[in-house]
């Protein structure tokens, strides 16, 4: 089943634009698809292409990447070998898994600025440093980011598109849907929530005729591959990026969300997490939220290091995570969580499917915490910080996300009282249909990718 993908759009841009100039490099976790639409686009908008997978090239192939100084030999090794004929301009080059050898990545300063074919390449973990250190990056190269599937994707494989357009009809309109698609919408959501948007779980669960736990062993396959590449990958490291890999669910189950390190180390301390936390974040497995101290001046500028939240980049695969092969099996933790029937592991669920969507979107995350020291408590929480993104005139956009239809905003107004004029507008992320009272926007979950 092929699954249709707006990245294409973004190689198309890429091929008419500025492909005789630059190397187009996709960066995303395993097992997104990343190689199925790379290979597509060159199947449908070249004459011919050439894919090399680097988890199983030839030895001959590697040592051809020696012949980078003859690229007449070069080019006619490739040919050979996967007796594909090359067409000057009409013809693309794919370096398939390109972490897995470095030296290929290398090579696309030259191979560019030869100008004979089109080059993309694949990749994950492509900024660790054991995966960068022995080369020089080329700046022939534009790297875009590739994510598992986002709602939108997901509806329309779902065949969901008349829905879809319904919901950005009532954004644009600043209306409410009809409470019959209302509720429509949210159960789509919640089949996004709880499948994900893994392609060999979407795939699986439409194939099946929405059987969840089809679902559910194309996800925990894909939670093996990524335990087998904590261990080989991060070898200096590998048990501490496992204890925070393992431990999400729990952190995510809490009220605050944040790791916290001595549940996991009785001697952790960030500054010897600094590395772990960035090979989960680079590998894309995991979305990382970091507390901004103040909000005014910029995120990035005050960002915490030490106080984070790690959602998992796929909520499919927290919730198979999270519970027991037996709890899937039985169907009856889909059909509770369907329901609205699980409140705490909802919220948790919730709130990740809300930081996958805004990742999506190209957003960074952040949160935000006021600790009130009378109270003994936090007495602001804002589970994520958006802007306007000007340099000139920079707004905050605070958002809080409830999975509950009954909930306070004390959060909210204190986090508007204290920042004032720079806060223009706010988000509630809730169950409930669209409204909005005065600066405050009210969005059904379903309706945040039309931001």
């Amino acid at each position: 089943m092929e699954l249709k993908r707006k990245i294409y759009d973004k190689f198309l841009n890429w091929k008419n634009e500025i492909a005789g100039q630059k190397a187009l490099l996709i960066e995303g976790a395993r097992r997104i698809g990343k190689s199925t639409i790379v290979e597509a686009f060159a199947k449908k908008e070249y004459e011919s292409y050439i894919l090399i997978d680097f988890n199983k090239a030839s030895k001959k192939v590697r040592d051809n990447f020696e012949n980078i100084n003859n690229l007449d030999l070069f080019f006619q090794t490739l040919s050979l070998e996967y007796n594909t004929k090359l067409y000057p301009r009409k013809s693309i080059i794919i370096f398939d898994e390109i972490q897995k050898f470095p030296r290929a990545r290398e090579a696309i300063k030259y191979l560019v600025q030869d100008g004979r074919y089109d080059y993309m390449e694949t990749g994950s973990l492509i900024s660790i440093r054991e995966n960068v250190e022995d080369i020089t990056i080329p700046s022939e190269e534009r790297k875009i980011k590739m994510y598992p599937l986002d709602f939108e994707e997901f509806a329309i494989a779902l065949g969901k598109e008349v829905l879809l357009d319904y919901i950005k009809e009532c954004f644009i309109e600043q209306k409410p849907l009809e409470q019959k698609y209302h509720a429509e919408a949210m159960h789509l959501f919640r089949e996004y929530m709880l499948i994900g948007g893994m392609p060999q779980s979407v795939v699986a669960y439409i194939e099946s005729h929405g059987y969840f736990e089809k679902s559910d062993i194309e996800k925990r396959d894909i939670l093996d591959l990524y335990r087998d590449d904590i261990k080989k990958a991060a070898k200096r490291y590998n048990s501490k990026v496992s204890a925070i890999f393992e431990n999400i669910p729990a952190f995510l189950s809490t009220h605050e969300k944040k790791i916290v390190l001595s549940e996991i180390d009785s001697n952790g301390v960030f500054s010897r997490y600094d590395e772990p936390l960035f090979w989960l974040d680079d590998s894309m497995i995991c979305n990382l939220c970091y507390r901004c101290n103040d909000p005014c001046v910029g995120f990035a500028l005050n960002k915490n290091e030490s106080a984070v939240k790690c959602y998992m980049g796929d909520t499919g695969l927290l919730v198979s995570l999270a519970f027991s092969e037996n709890e899937i099996s039985s169907q009856q933790l889909y059909r509770s969580i369907m329901n609205g029937k699980i409140s705490l592991n909802e919220g948790m669920l919730y709130e990740n499917t809300i930081a996958q969507m805004l990742t999506a979107l190209g957003r960074k995350l952040y949160f935000y915490t006021q600790y009130n020291p009378e109270k003994h408590r936090n007495d602001i929480e804002i589970d994520f910080l958006l802007s306007n993104e000007s340099k000139t005139n920079f707004k905050i956009h605070p958002m809080e996300v409830k999975s509950a239809k009954n909930y306070t905003t004390s959060s909210l107004i204190a986090f508007k009282e204290k920042f004032g004029k720079k806060v223009e507008k706010s988000y509630i992320v809730h169950p409930k249909s669209f409204s909005i009272e005065g600066e405050t926007i009210k969005l059904p979950p379903y309706m945040l990718w039309c931001l």
